[in-house]
């Protein structure tokens, strides 16, 4: 086990409080309770030293969004008693590696993904939770599908009847990242709306992962559920800084 900076966990113990400051702010705005609302620490470019440290001021919940990132990290640290969710982009190629460490999937927006990480699951003896990826770039769809992913909202019951009819995967309910842009507000409450329209039909679909460090009071106020926080909590993208 390498030998983490105390410096380093106190500026990442700074961060986490800054950030329940600012979730739970937001809660009372939007009258919620604070415990509705996770944080998944995403840690893309960080060291697994910094994985060591969420854990030990108790943050379960650990994201990364490249598997040949993740993979090596999850390993690192399977000592710990840690949730990986997996948040970015994926090829059907990667859904065995996968499917081997990640707890939770926020990007299933193909019938051929969920089908690939559901086999891969069944075959390590696994079982996955999977959330369908909504695309709310309205301008992106008009053109191909949106940068950063997705499926069309009104196709993503259909992926979540794919989801829910594996027998080694569990329908979470969905995930979103906001246009570059555009109101999160707005996007969000579109969000929302497909979460309830999945909801009403899978009761037990109640994630909605939506809202990152910069517009995390937008998400809480539309009714998310996980917060994926990177900056906020681990500072700019392979640095030490907060």
């Amino acid at each position: 086990m390498s030998h983490t900076d105390p410096a380093r966990t106190e500026q990442i113990r700074a961060n986490i409080e800054a950030a329940r400051s600012r979730i739970a702010a937001a809660c009372a705005a939007a009258d919620r309770d604070p415990a509705e609302v996770s944080l998944v620490a995403v840690t893309k470019t960080h060291p697994a030293s910094d994985v060591r440290v969420l854990s030990s001021l108790g943050v379960s919940n650990v994201g990364e969004n490249r598997d040949q990132e993740a993979a090596p990290k999850a390993a690192a640290t399977a000592d710990l008693d840690l949730t990986w969710h997996f948040v970015g982009q994926l090829q059907t190629n990667k859904a065995r590696s996968v499917a081997s460490y990640a707890d939770v999937v926020h990007s299933v927006d193909r019938v051929k993904l969920a089908r690939a990480l559901g086999d891969r699951a069944a075959d390590a003896g696994r079982r996955l939770t999977c959330l369908v990826q909504v695309d709310l770039d309205e301008e992106a769809r008009a053109g191909v599908l949106g940068p950063r992913g997705g499926v069309d909202p009104a196709d993503a019951l259909g992926i979540a009847e794919r989801i829910d009819e594996h027998e080694a995967l569990e329908l979470g309910g969905v995930m979103a990242v906001a246009p570059l842009g555009g109101d999160p507000d707005a996007a969000f409450a579109r969000l929302y709306q497909v979460a309830t329209r999945i909801r009403d039909r899978y009761s037990r679909a109640t994630m909605i992962s939506a809202g990152m460090s910069g517009d995390l009071e937008a998400a809480i106020g539309r009714g998310a559920t996980h917060l994926r926080l990177g900056a906020a909590l681990l500072g700019a993208r392979g640095t030490n800084v907060g």
